[in-house]
């Protein structure tokens, strides 16, 4: 038996699902990032029954008009250029102008997210039809991958009595084929990002998000994406001042109420976001997370600490994406980063701080060893579960100490299991597949009953 066969015979996933889509789609902002990202695919079917497929995803629109410009797709063969043009309803596209914009000329695909009960047919100012595609529900449910509850109670449950039972052996092999499971999902979302924009975009996309953490993951991988890589390193030197300005965090008059010792270096960012703004700045605000963040947190130091990767990405991407793969390499990269206003600095007009600070802490680099570049690794032969279950992990977050308590009783008793990477991701993933999934407070969870028959 495999982890995927757990989740064959698990909770009634068409119930599951409805409850998810019943509670509503996620903000517009992120439905369009992951759009972006390729996370939907790129192959997709009409409403009248074409194929259609993405050649290009485009460009974020800085201004008013479609959602992505110099896009191209191939529709029944034909490459057509455009515009592409998301809405969450189909009733979007009148109810916001756009029947009647001459902007939306240039639209040649309308992406929906929920299908209406009646057609609905997209035209243009001319009264030109706009070829229509809906993103199906299954590709919805299983890029969103959202359960139905975003907690569960800190308590034991009743998987405690047969994991007891299991032994050493059993629960070892439970935990890497779920470890082993949640790779492959992640390595999955990696591998499209990367057919759409690439493997350095997707890299850069999904360190930017790793830096973001939970609070600010989202903000930075727009950031990412409306500020991509390719355009950075062109810029040159100016490509510090492309991040701040891209994310909204330069202003005229920022040096002025800035420490005396940050003025000048305040003062030549905005000059030189000045020469580059039209090309990146966009009425569309990034959803920053300012409050509630520890000061190593702030949305100004992953900014920071994203620009120094960026001047160092040639050796970075070596590091991460070597095959054969070396955990340790990219720890000891992201270690060694240093910059000369952001080692010492939370944000943009705070004082120097007496120490130096870590630029990408080790606890960030796990994270994206674990949630990116392992995963991407052993889809690709590039390391193996044995190594991956060998790899140290810093402290438990909140969410594998609720799965250990829920499994093993206490943290105690979970100590063995709370080592390393591997056992951490396969906690997670089991908090995320039944404990999050289960409405009856754990009564009629089926996955105490499923571990008596794992071998």
């Amino acid at each position: 038996m495999s982890y995927r066969d757990l989740l064959r015979h698990t909770f009634d996933r068409e119930v599951a699902l409805a409850e998810a889509r019943d509670a509503g789609l996620p903000p517009e902002l992120e439905l369009q990032s992951l759009w972006f990202a390729g996370a939907f695919g790129r192959e997709f079917s009409t409403t009248d029954g074409r194929t259609v497929r993405i050649v290009q995803f485009g460009e974020w629109n800085r201004g008013a008009g479609p959602d992505f410009i110099q896009s191209a797709i191939e529709l029944d063969g034909e490459v057509k250029r455009g515009a592409i043009e998301l809405d969450l309803e189909t009733t979007g596209w009148d109810h916001h102008g756009h029947a009647t914009n001459p902007a939306y000329r240039e639209v040649v695909l309308h992406v929906v997210f929920h299908r209406p009960p009646q057609p609905f047919f997209t035209r243009d100012v001319d009264h030109r039809a706009i070829p229509q595609v809906f993103i199906d529900e299954d590709a919805l449910d299983e890029t969103l991958n959202r359960p139905r509850h975003a907690t569960a109670v800190a308590k034991p449950g009743r998987c405690l009595r047969p994991l007891a039972a299991m032994g050493e052996l059993a629960i070892r092999s439970l935990l890497i084929e779920a470890s082993a499971h949640r790779a492959t999902c992640k390595a999955v979302r990696f591998l499209r990002t990367a057919d759409a924009h690439g493997r350095d975009a997707a890299l850069f996309q999904a360190t930017a998000e790793t830096l973001g953490y939970r609070g600010n993951s989202l903000p930075m991988r727009l950031l990412a994406q409306r500020a991509p890589l390719g355009a950075l390193k062109e810029a040159g030197d100016a490509r510090e001042a492309i991040l701040f300005g891209t994310a909204g965090f330069l202003a005229p008059k920022l040096h002025e109420t800035a420490p005396p010792d940050t003025r000048d270096y305040l003062r030549e960012r905005w000059d030189t976001w000045w020469k580059y703004r039209g090309n990146f700045e966009t009425s569309h605000v990034i959803p920053w997370k300012l409050h509630g963040q520890r000061p190593a947190n702030h949305p100004h130091r992953r900014v920071g600490a994203l620009t120094a990767l960026a001047n160092h990405w040639p050796k970075f991407r070596r590091v991460a994406l070597a095959r054969p793969f070396r955990p340790d390499a990219v720890l000891e990269f992201l270690a060694s980063l240093d910059h000369p206003f952001w080692s010492r600095r939370h944000t943009l007009t705070s004082s120097s701080t007496s120490k130096p600070l870590a630029l990408f802490g080790g606890t960030h680099g796990l994270e994206l060893l674990a949630n990116h570049l392992i995963p991407l690794a052993l889809h690709e032969d590039g390391f193996d579960l044995a190594a991956y279950s060998k790899l140290r992990a810093a402290a438990p977050n909140d969410r594998v100490k609720r799965c250990a308590l829920r499994l093993f009783g206490s943290l105690e008793n979970a100590r063995p299991w709370l080592k390393t990477v591997a056992h951490h991701q396969a906690l997670l993933q089991i908090y995320h597949d039944f404990c999050l999934e289960d409405v009856s407070d754990c009564h009629r969870c089926p996955f105490p009953e499923q571990l008596a028959q794992w071998k």
